[in-house]
């Protein structure tokens, strides 16, 4: 069995990645037998979003049903096609994932989505997915401002393709290390610690679980 976490945040040691090696761990600790974890970085890939080549619609074609462009993102998108569960992560940038992150999804889940009357999956299986955003806004903010019904855009095309994924909305996140070293006044900073220290180690274990469920 092997399960991926996909990054779609430019840091590789800030919240997202965390929470996305706790919901790997998770997936190892959970495995009756051996289950291989791997973490993407979609920021170590130089790629594009969908060309809209249509190569992976054409009939007959040999890139039917997965994407032709021939980049370093290619053997990784192979990969997650094999894959048994998928976790993808994102910080959030302007109420929505990440640019790059979002160009990933066009090229992965795109060929994926056959062009018939109910734009059926073409996966070869229906594996488990889950979606772990972080955000600097609070919990009662993103409700307000309309985050999950943005984010569920993209994971409606995920349920379509592969399940309805799990979702862990992780809030008032910590942007920086030291605050100090910045010009950031739209809220209290030692509120913010505050709510870190008693926080985030719960949606370390909430991510913990989603990647036990997957094995399960």
């Amino acid at each position: 069995m092997k399960i991926y976490a996909v990054n779609g945040s430019p840091r590789k040691k800030m919240n997202t990645a965390a929470l996305l090696e706790s919901a790997l761990e998770g997936a190892r600790a959970a495995g009756q037998g051996p289950v291989e974890t791997e973490i993407i970085h979609v920021y170590d890939y130089d790629h594009k979003g969908c060309i809209s080549c249509m190569e992976c619609k054409r009939l007959g074609g040999a890139s039917y049903a997965k994407c032709a462009v021939k980049d370093s993102l290619a053997p990784v998108l192979e990969r997650l096609t094999e894959a048994d569960g998928i976790i993808f992560g994102s910080p959030v940038y302007f109420h929505g994932i990440t640019g790059k992150l979002h160009s990933f999804l066009e090229r992965f889940l795109f060929p994926k989505a056959a062009y018939d009357a109910n734009y059926s999956s073409l996966a070869p299986k229906k594996m488990p997915t889950a979606f772990i955003y972080t955000m600097n806004v609070t919990e009662q903010q993103m409700v307000a401002q309309g985050y999950p019904d943005i984010f569920r855009h993209m994971e409606s095309f995920i349920e379509r393709i592969f399940t309805k994924p799990q979702v862990l909305h992780a809030c008032n996140t910590y942007q920086v290390k030291d605050y100090s070293k910045y010009k950031i006044e739209s809220f209290s900073e030692p509120e913010k610690a505050a709510y870190r220290e008693a926080q985030f180690p719960l949606d370390l274990e909430k991510a913990h679980a989603i990647g036990a469920s997957m094995v399960k």
